[in-house]
């Protein structure tokens, strides 16, 4: 085993290209398993690092989204998060963090979404800490004890799977612990991207009565009804009167303003913006800011005459992943969640970053 190898895109230094490497493969750890991972999402966080936007340790293997088959596992790791048997062969999913379980947020306040030290596939695992391949960015990831793990069920689509592999939970941590989409609300999405997509996709799932989607461009906005994503789609992002397309969506919630508004969209502005699009009494629930882009103007009288619940949600734990693998055949029986992947091969994962950079795919995945 010791003489496999493995290969994985390599972040070295922020700003700069990225670098296809060759590693040794290690054999699989006791209580965890080496897979070969077949599918990696790129997600726009991805860019962010690259940058340096987020403190994290360099050189490291990219990739916190996965999906592959196990190759190897290792001793005492034969079952997965919902107690499924596991076998060299299977095709699994695993969560891209590991919490502490002894900081403040996961041991008082039931938190482990905003642990202190969680360990990151892809984020905050350097080479020199070892495994060398702790990133899905790779043909194979070496997963330690402690990976929530889900086996995929035979006949998904993989693609699909991939579609939301990184979305998917985060909207089901917000939508199931943080605000529940309720029987027949309106819902307006901010943000056409993977996360608004998911976000769209589980509210129709839950039973609201429209769900509007406001973002762009307009590209994205035709992709998303293709697949059955959202009942009306408004593009603010190439509007000459960002208003006016305002307007449009208070007019399409019947013009009281939805029950629930999702800010997905990742630009400051929109929250200013979304505030007025929700009713009276309403929720603003906010996802897309996970990068801290900087600083932008609120009216707080939206939020006191409104009298608005504004509420968070950050990232997401392993078992909102198996939230999102259960919700799988749902989802793929409702819309076609493959049609937003675009897959490249791992050797062309510098023309998957720049179509992820200019928007021109919705969703790229690497794959080996």
């Amino acid at each position: 085993m010791s003489e496999r190898t493995g290969r994985a895109v390599v972040l070295e230094e922020f700003g700069q290209p990225l670098r296809l490497r060759t590693f040794g493969l290690p054999p699989a750890p006791d209580g965890g398993m080496v897979v070969a991972c077949g599918y990696g999402g790129i997600c726009g966080t991805d860019l962010h690092l690259r940058q340096g936007h987020l403190d994290i340790p360099v050189p490291l293997v990219l990739g916190h989204e996965g999906l592959g088959v196990i190759s190897e596992l290792g001793s005492w790791a034969h079952q997965d998060a919902t107690g499924a048997p596991l076998a060299e062969g299977d095709t699994v999913m695993w969560a891209s963090s590991i919490a502490c379980g002894v900081c403040p947020p996961c041991r008082l306040h039931r938190e482990p979404t905003l642990c202190e030290n969680r360990r990151t596939y892809g984020v905050n695992r350097s080479l020199a800490d070892g495994p060398e391949l702790s990133g899905s960015w790779a043909d194979h990831i070496v997963l330690q004890p402690g990976t929530t793990v889900v086996k995929v069920a035979d006949g998904t689509d993989p693609l699909a799977a991939m579609s939301l592999a990184c979305a998917g939970p985060t909207v089901a941590h917000a939508l199931y612990e943080r605000r529940p989409v309720r029987l027949g609300e309106v819902v307006v999405v901010q943000g056409s991207g993977p996360v608004g997509l998911a976000a769209a996709a589980f509210a129709q799932l839950a039973g609201a009565a429209k769900v509007i989607v406001v973002g762009g461009p307009a590209g994205r906005l035709a992709q998303a009804a293709a697949a059955g994503i959202g009942d009306v789609h408004l593009d603010i992002a190439g509007a000459d009167d960002p208003e006016q397309v305002l307007r449009e969506v208070r007019a399409a919630t019947g013009g009281g303003g939805a029950d629930l508004v999702i800010e997905c969209a990742g630009v400051p502005a929109a929250v200013g913006q979304g505030l007025t699009l929700a009713r009276r009494g309403g929720t603003y629930l906010v996802i897309g800011q996970y990068t801290d882009a900087g600083d932008t103007l609120v009216n707080p009288h939206q939020i006191v005459h409104r009298q608005l619940d504004v509420i968070g949600s950050w990232a997401f734990t392993g078992a909102h992943l198996v939230e999102y693998v259960r919700l799988l055949p749902a989802l793929t029986a409702r819309f076609d969640l493959a049609s937003l992947v675009t897959p490249f091969p791992l050797a062309e994962h510098a023309d998957a970053l720049t179509a992820v950079a200019d928007g021109s795919v919705m969703k790229a995945v690497l794959t080996s």
